[in-house]
């Protein structure tokens, strides 16, 4: 056992680490949730990693997102995250796609490829493309419901899509769902009602948005740790008659 992951091994045992090794996990989104998320999978030993993100990273994303520092503006979040996760673990293999994921531009991912799904995009669109394929190729997924606009951390917990409430888009994500067929889907997500942002409004009727939600430091980095812990565990902890990895 490589002394990098000693601590890990100590909690879920060798043989639980030696899955993790061999199983590859796609996170789609790095933003203030899936940055966290990229950095615990990376530190907890998952052995492969596809990220998908279009955006480079900017200003505004320097108060809450772990891949904005100074020395990373302008570079795309793929490229920073990649740096970062292999200097975290060199043995990881990872695999960078600058993509906005739309129904459009599903096609180019193999969900059968894949031990788990990371849902941390922004677009309902998006969200519910990727649930219809994981579901479609029967491979596990987890979702982040909403985090903008909030301030308490601890609100946050792991539910059934069914089981949600107070969350505008998981009750948005639970229709949706509903009418495609989907009734359970495993999220994070809080019942905590979010804040209405004041003096905002020119800027956001400028980038053509009703409104542009705040965020904190402390928020939605939690919701993305949260959603590696999950991920982890039900690899780590999966039988070996689950899905091969």
């Amino acid at each position: 056992m490589e002394e990098q992951f000693l601590r890990s091994a100590m909690l879920l045992g060798e043989s639980a680490l030696e899955r993790l090794s061999r199983a590859r996990v796609a996170v789609f989104g790095l933003g203030g949730v899936g940055g966290y998320t990229v950095e615990a999978l990376a530190r907890g030993g998952v052995g492969s990693l596809d990220l998908i993100d279009s955006d480079s990273v900017g200003l505004s994303n320097l108060n809450r997102q772990i891949l904005a520092t100074h020395s990373t503006l302008g570079i795309p979040k793929v490229e920073a995250a990649k740096a970062r996760v292999l200097d975290i673990n060199p043995n990881c293999r990872v695999t960078v796609y600058p993509v906005f994921y739309t129904p459009e531009t599903a096609g180019q991912f193999d969900f059968t490829q894949y031990n788990y799904i990371v849902d941390a995009i922004d677009t309902v669109t998006g969200k519910l493309a990727l649930v219809q394929q994981a579901w479609a190729s029967r491979t596990p997924i987890i979702s982040c419901m909403g985090t903008g606009n909030k301030l308490d951390p601890t609100a946050f917990e792991v539910a059934d899509i069914s089981k949600t409430s107070v969350c505008p888009l998981a009750r948005v994500m639970r229709k949706e769902l509903g009418k495609r067929g989907i009734r359970h889907l495993k999220v994070v997500y809080s019942r905590e009602e979010a804040m209405t942002p004041q003096g905002w409004e020119e800027e956001a009727a400028a980038l053509g948005k009703r409104q542009i939600p705040g965020s904190l430091s402390f928020v939605p980095g939690v919701a993305g740790l949260i959603l590696a812990g999950e991920v982890i565990k039900d690899l780590a902890l999966a039988s070996d008659e689950n899905k091969e990895m």
